[in-house]
């Protein structure tokens, strides 16, 4: 995916770039960056997708007859082959995704409403240390436990946040061009930096099997988050980008279901790193 979008931008850049064979005059230079600096009340929307990383975290699981902390628990992201179902809107829930959706309030700064759908698995039959009581009438579990380790086979427990992690944020954007620094004299392609802050809350769909419980399969806000980001954005005729992120944030999930008892519940915190590829169009409604 990431060489496919550089791939793009570099042809369509090469191609508007070689079609500017002369350096226009200043005041016409002056014309054209200040065109290019006037967005605001322009309205963007944009699609993508992710890679993710996670940090370790300790997972609380609580409910009738157990209450246990599993430490330093590693997990992983779960991307899909690129292919037709990263354009599918069937299929829209399969690839690691982003959406977004923003206006211009200033020339320099936007707004922006957005969701981030990351996947979450929990690495399987790793050894973890595990603090706490599980008194459920298994044979092979129960028992108090302090700071014993144990393997996370999937007949003890499968955690993933595969539909997904789910960030729904807003957030406040800085948005430079630098076209004047580059020696660039065109308003048909720009090169744009936008740094960024967001917070918002965590709805994650959790695929659990705890236990050899019946596992929750329902949406549920389950706490919140914060990141910041930077980004690179090359503009194409003014309309058309294309987008590279990096994005730094935090997790703090304390209210996750994981079977159909209502008593069941998980808490974890952790950070993390997305790296998001994405292309939107800005565009104004008068």
């Amino acid at each position: 995916m990431k060489k496919v979008i550089v791939l793009i931008s570099l042809m369509i850049a090469g191609s508007i770039l070689a079609q500017e064979k002369s350096i226009p005059e200043k005041k016409e230079v002056n014309k054209i960056f200040k065109k290019i600096n006037s967005r605001k009340g322009q309205f963007f929307a944009s699609w993508g997708w992710n890679r993710g990383s996670f940090g370790k975290s300790d997972i609380t699981f609580s409910g009738d007859n157990y209450n246990f902390t599993l430490k330093d628990v590693v997990a992983d992201d779960k991307p899909n082959p690129f292919g037709i179902k990263f354009f599918s809107p069937g299929d829209v829930t399969l690839p690691q995704t982003n959406y977004r959706f923003g206006y211009f309030i200033k020339d320099n700064y936007n707004i922006i409403l957005g969701v981030d759908h990351m996947k979450y698995v929990m690495r399987a039959n790793q050894s973890v240390n595990i603090n706490g009581n599980i008194n459920v009438g298994s044979a092979l579990y129960d028992g108090n436990y302090d700071n014993q380790m144990i393997v996370l086979s999937t007949d003890f427990l499968k955690f993933e946040h595969t539909d997904g992690l789910n960030y729904i944020f807003v957030g406040v954007n800085r948005f430079d061009n630098f076209n004047k620094l580059l020696g660039i004299h065109t308003d048909k392609f720009e090169v744009n930096l936008e740094e960024g802050i967001d917070i918002g809350i965590h709805m994650p769909r959790t695929n659990t099997t705890l236990l050899n419980k019946e596992r929750y399969d329902e949406f549920h806000v389950s706490g919140f988050g914060f990141s910041a980001k930077a980004g690179l954005n090359l503009t194409f005729y003014r309309h058309f980008y294309l987008q590279a992120d990096m994005k730094y944030g935090y997790v703090n999930m304390s209210d996750i279901r994981t079977t159909n008892s209502k008593s069941d519940r998980a808490k974890q915190s952790f950070g993390f790193f997305e790296a998001i590829y994405s292309f939107g169009w800005r565009f104004n409604i008068n």
